[in-house]
């Protein structure tokens, strides 16, 4: 090892995948609740075929999927450094409305930076110069996101009260229960996200080991390189998936859970990662079946149609995993 590595030095950067996880859930959540408060449109915004939502939502999401970037990062380097990355996230809080959004993104951003000055302190401290400067470009990114927030600070995000309107008969489909059984999919989503990113920086760390056959040295991969890269492109659909799921919940005006369920799972291997996986599209594929024929009972043909799409996408996961055993 090029440096002397502790566990405190470890735990210090998993605090940092912990803050990265919490802001990438919070600003996808955020972005995706736009399509709630786009319901509620400004008077000045009513002739603008782009309103102060859609901006604000655009680079939200812009901000979420750069977040997990930085989770990922921050993650292969525990992994080369001979640690353990967490797969577990810092509370997320989203908020109600715009200005409650930047408040919270603001706060989440300052703390962030303070704790990443003191990450850069400690790397420079034992000579981790890699560590140092992976944290150099991710502290320049959250200062920027920090500066974003900043000046959003004061806007002006009160609605004036529209009419009272009696529940239809629409809108009587979507009861409690339905919104539970839909969150289960965005908690779903979530612990797959954070599941095949963590093992995608895993198995990176694997395929940076020696080549060991013919093939191997011909084709510079091997096992481990081909199934990081799988798990790579399966984790960006995910977070696809969950944006997508959140806006329907949001849209009905129901609210979205923030915590993996069930708990991700990391294995030692890229069999393991594989088998892992295998299991978490199956039951993924399971529970979203269930949702198509709640949905079809109901009526409810827009949030029907959105996960046959998804489970189509799920499906080709499972046979993607399946091919390798």
């Amino acid at each position: 090892m090029a440096v002397v590595i502790n566990d405190e030095y470890i735990a210090i950067l998993n605090q940092a995948v912990e803050r990265e996880l919490q802001v990438a859930v919070q600003y996808i959540l955020q972005h995706s609740k736009m399509e709630k408060i786009l319901r509620k449109i400004k008077a000045e915004n009513l002739l603008l075929d782009k309103t102060i939502y859609d901006a604000i939502a655009a680079f939200l999401k812009e901000f979420g999927i750069q977040e997990m970037k930085h989770a990922g990062t921050i993650m292969e380097r525990i992994y080369l450094l001979g640690g353990k990355a967490t797969t577990k996230g810092a509370r997320v809080t989203v908020g109600e409305g715009l200005k409650e959004f930047m408040k919270n993104d603001f706060k989440a951003e300052e703390e962030a930076l303070v704790m990443y000055r003191k990450i850069l302190e400690e790397a420079k401290k034992i000579g981790d110069i890699e560590t140092f400067n992976d944290f150099l470009k991710i502290y320049a990114d959250e200062e920027k996101h920090l500066f974003k927030f900043q000046e959003l600070l004061t806007i002006d995000d009160k609605e004036p009260p529209g009419p009272q309107v009696e529940p239809t008969e629409f809108r009587k489909i979507f009861t409690s229960d339905y919104f539970t059984l839909l969150n289960k999919a965005v908690a779903s989503e979530i612990s797959a996200i954070i599941q095949y990113t963590n093992s995608h920086e895993k198995a990176n760390m694997l395929a940076l080991r020696k080549l060991e056959t013919t093939l191997e040295v011909i084709t510079d991969k091997n096992k481990a390189k081909v199934v990081s890269d799988i798990l790579s492109k399966t984790a960006r659909q995910e977070m696809s998936h969950l944006e997508k799921i959140a806006e329907r919940i949001y849209l009905l005006e129901g609210e979205c859970v923030n915590v993996p369920d069930p708990l991700p799972v990391i294995g030692d291997n890229a069999d393991q990662f594989l088998a892992l996986a295998h299991k978490a599209e199956d039951e993924a594929i399971v529970l979203y079946r269930g949702i198509i024929a709640d949905a079809l009972k109901r009526g409810d043909t827009a949030t029907r149609l959105i996960f046959e799409k998804i489970v189509d996408e799920e499906e080709q996961h499972y046979w993607t995993f399946d091919d390798f055993f």
